[in-house]
């Protein structure tokens, strides 16, 4: 298989068979991720490891109750982590600056890009993985059932295992909705129209429509999906943790 061929048709996968994943495999794919790029190689990250299945339970709910985290060998939550860092700074007589909005960032970044080299060299083995958004959501009970302490900031998690079966292909939309030259092009209204008309054309798109009895896709997005008020108060939940872990914000 080609590079092309298997970025082209990975699939995200939520239906795992029971197989166990090895914990040299396990230490081999975190050693591969850790090699992604980082912010000053400072590695702003750490990942938990979660195979007990009382502790599964526990997290579940914190995720809506999404069956790949009971079902999945491994449940993994990424989190931007200064507080390594930090100590380290400080045993080493260096004064550390890191309890700030920028700081958090930066980490976020680091851990972002540190799960997807995760995700994709887990895939390249044949092992099966599904991005949970809901963590930001349910932070503070994520948190406290890991146990993280200050400047630790659960920020994803993935989902891992030997696939039950081959996943679903979710469509994308074209690279000429993504991909701008020199400058930001911005769209006809038209144009946008025409940008998103493969995607509603699905026939599960249809569906989705249909079964939430609205009368576009957007829709299901906004009304249904991802709400305002669901978005506003998951803001706010976030945020005063984020806060409350130590990390400053700018006040306007």
């Amino acid at each position: 298989m080609t590079n092309k061929r298997f970025f082209e048709e990975r699939r995200t996968i939520r239906n795992y068979a029971p197989r166990h994943i090895s914990d040299e495999m396990l230490e081999e794919l975190v050693n591969e991720a850790s090699h992604a790029p980082t912010t000053g190689n400072m590695q702003l990250y750490s990942v938990i490891a979660t195979r007990s299945q009382d502790i599964k339970e526990m997290l579940a709910p914190c995720h809506f109750n999404q069956p790949s985290v009971t079902s999945c060998d491994i449940v993994l939550t990424f989190c931007a982590d200064f507080s390594r860092f930090t100590r380290w700074c400080v045993l080493s007589e260096a004064n550390p600056g890191y309890d700030n909005f920028q700081s958090f960032m930066t980490a976020v970044l680091d851990t972002t890009i540190f799960a997807q080299q995760f995700c994709t060299a887990a895939e390249m083995r044949g092992l099966g993985c599904c991005y949970l958004g809901t963590t930001t959501y349910n932070a503070p009970k994520i948190a406290e059932i890991l146990r993280l302490p200050a400047l630790v900031v659960p920020v994803t998690t993935l989902t891992l295992g030997y696939p039950a079966d081959s996943g679903v292909d979710c469509g994308r939309l074209p690279v000429s909705a993504v991909l701008h030259r020199e400058q930001y092009y911005d769209y006809t209204d038209g144009e946008i129209i025409d940008l998103y008309a493969e995607k509603e054309a699905r026939e599960d798109s249809r569906g989705f429509v249909e079964e939430n009895n609205k009368r576009t896709l957007a829709q299901v997005f906004t009304d249904v999906r991802y709400t305002k008020d669901a978005n506003e108060h998951f803001s706010k939940v976030y945020f005063d943790f984020i806060v409350n872990q130590g990390y400053g914000m700018p006040v306007k």
